[in-house]
């Protein structure tokens, strides 16, 4: 089955994906925003900037007019900041007919109205099928053939599993969910955990400190996910403990290594360049942040990682306060619920 896809963002998560959708035979169609960029992709077959090294297959198509890419797609592909979703959509739905699928695989939320991306998606197409694209993946591994494994996850079953047939290869496992606010929210808010992470890493702490923090950070996003509409079972899969695991271990992990460079005592904006490709998780803790007031959740690493990024607390200070917190139990439902005479 040979789908026609556009990959709309050619940083190195779409250039990811495109290369690995173009191994399996399927008509690609990468579109970039950058014009100057468009051109030095042509004359090298490679993303210098995102992913050296690495050539593109003959049968990517390099697109800067974005309604040229999209026309008569199968498939539309995601894969640009969460905060350009909306503004890109509206660029090109005039183009866009009913029977094209949209997928999202950016991991993010809409910072001024708190909605996930399916829901920005809905408000801009509501005519198209939707699916989420996400799970534990470094472009830099997957653009190499390295084993990979994905979730799909949509509203429809026939959905999904045809999303999964156009992705799944030999190097690419993917695996279906029906649990669209779970997977869209693990994807999201563990990349607030991999800045903690980073933080952590960044003050010289150890892996004491890290398990920790990953362990009690799945807690609160599953919390959270939970009082909006979530499985709580999403969480201890590939899109929640599994995307946690690699985001908060990895160097290949922006939001880990922006952590990194605040630990050591940059500023947030100085951090961020230094990174020089989007950080979701800084947007991303803020949104969390919001979130957790609306649906009254405690998320007290969230807190402290917001009071961090947002109101120049010191990175140490927030460690105590995390440290002294009230006393409680670790699995706070076991013992409410009476499961144990204890």
């Amino acid at each position: 089955m040979k789908s026609s896809i556009c990959v709309i963002g050619a940083g190195s998560w779409g250039t990811a994906l495109a290369i690995s959708l173009s191994k399996k035979g399927h008509n690609v169609r990468l579109w970039m925003r950058n014009e100057e960029q468009l051109l030095q992709m042509k004359k090298s077959r490679e993303n210098i900037k995102y992913l050296p090294g690495v050539i593109l297959p003959d049968n990517i198509k390099l697109f800067h007019n974005i309604l040229h890419a999209v026309k008569d797609a199968d498939i539309i592909l995601l894969t640009i900041s969460s905060q350009a979703v909306r503004e890109t959509i509206k660029k090109f739905k005039e183009a866009v007919h009913d029977k094209q699928i949209i997928v999202n695989a950016a991991k993010g939320l809409e910072n001024n109205t708190l909605l996930r991306i399916s829901e920005v998606v809905k408000e801009e197409l509501s005519q198209n099928a939707f699916a989420v694209l996400s799970g534990p993946s470094h472009a830099e591994e997957v653009c190499r053939d390295m084993p990979t494994t994905l979730v799909v996850a949509s509203d429809s079953k026939s959905i999904a599993e045809y999303i999964q047939d156009v992705f799944i290869s030999p190097k690419l496992r993917v695996y279906t969910n029906p649990d669209v606010i779970g997977v869209e929210l693990g994807g999201s808010l563990k990349n607030v955990i991999a800045l903690g992470a980073g933080i952590s890493d960044g003050l010289g702490f150890g892996d004491n400190a890290k398990a920790a923090l990953m362990t009690r950070g799945i807690a609160e996003i599953a919390r959270l996910g939970q009082a909006m509409g979530a499985d709580i079972n999403t969480f201890a899969g590939l899109t929640g403990i599994g995307d946690l695991i690699v985001t908060c271990t990895s160097m290949h992990s922006r939001n880990r290594r922006c952590g990194i460079e605040i630990g050591k005592g940059k500023k947030l904006e100085e951090a961020v360049k230094s990174i020089g490709m989007v950080v979701e998780g800084v947007v991303t803790t803020e949104v969390a942040y919001k979130l957790s007031m609306k649906y009254g959740v405690e998320m007290p690493i969230t807190t402290e990682i917001y009071n961090i990024l947002y109101k120049n607390s010191d990175a140490r200070e927030a460690v105590v306060n995390l440290m002294m917190r009230s006393k409680t139990h670790e699995i706070e439902e076991v013992v409410i619920n009476k499961k144990f005479n204890w």
